[in-house]
């Protein structure tokens, strides 16, 4: 289909910061040139540094988020800004700003609800052998219990249709933001595709925030939170088949006892093997009745989607 050039669409371009004093004025300046239409909003996170006056004075409109962590600086974003595309990148001058238009272009030609930036490193010191092994792990980790997945799950590039923003129900509070974006895509369907960016390391003086192992864990809690709450079924009936084994593999002996001798002899043993058969089959059943209820919640965050404009029909400005 043919695309309406981008000073057709408002674009927002949204940069969650603390302490990127460092980093953040040379983010605004190279989106602004790379978006020329765009409007720049910071939103700063408690920084202790100059970030916040450094950000105005480079021209971008600054707000503030004192609940500390990225998934909230986010869900304050998409809250808060209106636009008909948003492009969210970290403020820490690691993603390539020209890569932009071409992110922005492939949203909506192709119709689609989000494109993600996945990273190139251009630098040995801009992607750690840790950060990258911990985003493999948990984007197949992600692949294996949703589908198909991005390569770059855990990428801070990402263009956004306004649909997505406005429909998606965020949850998390942290790093773990980008593993809830990708899941979300994958549960509802969306139309997603991912672009090859480069990807350079932190200018001197800027210290990155991520922790490895701590948010790392972080990240693989909040997967198998939302494996239980989207594949309740499965969850829950994966505990119970655990469970009915365990209670088979206590009867059977006693069956057999019972069949040669008519006793019982290990009565104990045969209370705990009944208790463990009804616990199996009472997480069948909660696995039953929350799969129920996760389809009808499916359904309405489908409905609260459909509701907006696709990508590519969105108003002219003016």
């Amino acid at each position: 289909m043919p695309v309406r050039s981008l000073d057709s669409y408002t674009i927002a371009v949204l940069i969650p910061c603390y302490n990127e004093e460092v980093a953040v004025a040379k983010v605004i300046g190279d989106f602004k040139a790379a978006l020329p239409s765009a409007t720049i909003f910071v939103f700063d996170n408690n920084s202790t540094d100059n970030t916040v006056a450094v950000a105005r004075a480079a021209g971008a409109e600054v707000f503030e988020e004192h609940r500390q962590g990225k998934g909230f600086v986010v869900r304050r974003m998409f809250t808060d800004i209106d636009a008909d595309i948003y492009v969210l990148v970290d403020g820490d001058a690691t993603y390539d700003a020209p890569s932009a238009p071409g992110m922005v272009e492939k949203l909506l030609h192709d119709r689609l609800d989000m494109v993600v930036g996945n990273r190139i490193d251009q630098e040995v010191a801009a992607y750690r052998a840790g950060h990258r092994t911990g985003n493999w792990l948990l984007t197949s980790s992600v692949a294996s219990m949703f589908g198909s997945s991005v390569n770059d799950m855990l990428s801070g590039y990402r263009v956004f249709s306004r649909r997505f923003v406005k429909s998606f129900p965020m949850l998390s509070g942290g790093f773990e933001i980008e593993t809830e974006l990708v899941i979300h895509a994958l549960e509802l369907g969306l139309p997603v595709a991912e672009i090859d960016t480069p990807y350079y390391a932190r200018p001197e003086g800027s210290v990155s925030k991520l922790s490895t192992w701590s948010d790392g864990f972080r990240i693989l809690w909040t997967i198998l939170q939302m494996y239980r709450s989207e594949r309740p079924l499965i969850f829950f009936g994966a505990f119970g088949s655990l469970l009915a084994l365990v209670s088979v593999g206590l009867a059977v002996p006693i069956v057999i006892t019972y069949i040669e001798t008519h006793t019982v002899p290990r009565l104990p043993t045969a209370v705990l093997a009944m208790g463990l058969m009804l616990m199996a089959f009472l997480s069948f059943s909660v696995g039953l009745v929350l799969d129920t209820v996760t389809r009808g919640r499916r359904e309405m965050k489908l409905l609260a989607y459909l509701a907006l404009r696709a990508p590519g029909e969105e108003r002219r400005k003016g």
